[in-house]
């Protein structure tokens, strides 16, 4: 961190609502935290270390860009303008029924991974966690997801909106499931490049897809969407993943 940091106001603390592993923030709330700060349509978020929850951290304002450290001044996460040429292109959704049916074949209803994310953990309540369960859309290659998602009025802001935090969120884990699909062990977030174009409306219907690019060594890539239930293109990301050298070995062995 350097002396030019620019403090931006008081603490953020990211609540024990937002995880996503039991001890650290969801990354791609996270992400949506500091791209809310930006105002950029294309925003790139690099999670450098866990974000603590229930911890008072800073967000500083370095270089175009914005940081989120620690009280210490430690960095945990940053963000600045993307580039659009970074993003993928989308395949077409499906409809809403074939994402409804693809989302009956989550494997997280019947081996839950992650108990306490935000985003993706069956286990917690509606309106608590945006149980956000994607699973393989029929006929189409292995690792290509999708499913439904409504969002809940207790995220909604004052505009009726979904906040741009909770949009980044929903497309963070369908990432490290399309691979999971495809046998690839899981990981942790590492980059997020996302785009929103529209926030959906409380109780609007939505798709969110998910498939993978590619994958070398421990790092695997995905795309996410967000789509309307006709087919308008909301949000979209590129997502890389970092997963464990030895399930990375394990996963290949098989």
């Amino acid at each position: 961190m350097t002396d030019t940091a620019l403090d931006l106001g008081a603490p953020v603390v990211v609540a024990a609502q937002f995880r996503g592993p039991p001890t650290s923030g969801n990354g791609g709330y996270v992400g949506g935290l500091l791209a809310g700060r930006l105002g950029s349509p294309v925003v790139t978020a690099v999670l450098r270390a866990p974000v603590g929850i229930d911890t008072p951290l800073r967000i500083l304002a370095e270089g175009g860009g914005v940081r989120l450290a620690s009280p210490a001044g430690d960095l945990i996460a940053e963000a600045r303008p993307g580039d659009p040429a970074d993003l993928p292109t989308p395949p077409a959704p499906p409809s809403l029924q074939a994402a409804i049916l693809a989302g009956e074949r989550y494997v997280g209803l019947t081996h839950n991974r992650h108990p306490v994310c935000f985003t993706c953990s069956p286990d917690l309540d509606v309106g608590y966690g945006l149980r956000m369960f994607v699973g393989q859309v029929e006929g189409e290659p292995a690792g290509v997801m999708a499913g439904p998602w409504t969002p809940h009025a207790n995220f909604a802001g004052a505009d009726g909106l979904t906040p741009i935090e909770v949009v980044w969120a929903a497309l963070d884990c369908p990432g490290s499931f399309a691979w999971l699909e495809r046998g690839w062990p899981g990981g942790l977030l590492g980059t997020m490049t996302c785009e929103v174009r529209r926030r959906p409306r409380t109780g609007e219907a939505c798709i969110v897809t998910a498939w993978p690019i590619e994958a070398s060594g421990r790092k695997s890539v995905a795309g996410t969407a967000l789509f309307s239930a006709d087919g308008e293109l909301m949000a979209r990301s590129r997502q890389i993943w970092i997963s464990h050298a030895g399930a990375v070995s394990r996963a290949q062995q098989g």
